[in-house]
């Protein structure tokens, strides 16, 4: 059963054309996954729509209400269902959390904004929350992106080449090796002979030594 996803966000249209565009758009068309954007200030219901507030004890910024949230999540969610929130100060996203994620029937991603969201949400209505990185962007609607992108590649048939989840960055806790396409010779510059020797053996142990050579310089964290 392909995983269907549900996104709250104040800003739906921010995922309209990365939902339509490259593999995941055609993993969308064949219905190898899908997802549904929803706007959260549908579920409020004063005459302003008014989904944040000023934060109890003072402070810049404004909160996410509970009201709204509490009722999307609640119509929205199924039995079964995983409840994420995106926010800078939850567990780090990684590959191996896009492969767990991938194998879930149902997703409803929260995207925090403003100054996050009221503590009785995440108390009450969460199950998982996740990190893109150390940093904080305007809102968390595109660290919903990112991380639906980043599942979508573990999902049978969503790829065209399935070798290519084996063959790159952090799969095997290393960083991806150097990658040359046609022609061979540009501007003086050749690629490394090996890569036309026919040779798979020592393709793969050349790619292999660049990989850890790469991710020693790079994320040396890695290879602890």
């Amino acid at each position: 059963m392909p995983v269907h996803i549900d996104v709250l966000t104040l800003f739906p249209r921010m995922l309209d054309g990365f939902l339509a565009e490259s593999i995941l758009g055609k993993g969308l068309e064949r219905g190898l996954l899908s997802v549904k954007v929803h706007d959260l200030r549908t579920w409020c219901t004063d005459k302003h729509r008014t989904a944040d507030d000023r934060p109890f004890g003072g402070g810049a910024g404004m909160i996410m209400k509970p009201e709204p949230v509490f009722a999307a999540i609640e119509q929205l969610q199924k039995p079964g269902c995983r409840r994420i929130y995106l926010t800078p100060d939850g567990a780090p996203f990684s590959t191996k959390m896009a492969e767990e994620l991938s194998k879930e029937t149902h997703l409803v991603m929260l995207s925090g904004h403003y100054e996050g969201i009221d503590q009785r949400i995440r108390d009450t209505l969460i199950d998982q929350e996740i990190s893109i990185g150390d940093y904080v962007l305007t809102n968390g609607t595109i660290a919903a992106a990112v991380v639906i992108d980043a599942l979508s590649r573990f999902i049978p048939g969503v790829l065209g080449e399935e070798k290519s989840l084996t063959h790159e960055s952090f799969t095997n806790k290393l960083l991806d090796f150097p990658q040359y396409t046609r022609p061979a010779e540009f501007r003086g510059m050749s690629i490394p002979s090996v890569l036309l020797s026919g040779n798979h053996a020592e393709i793969e142990k050349w790619r292999h030594a660049k990989s850890v050579e790469k991710t020693r310089s790079v994320r040396p964290d890695l290879l602890k």
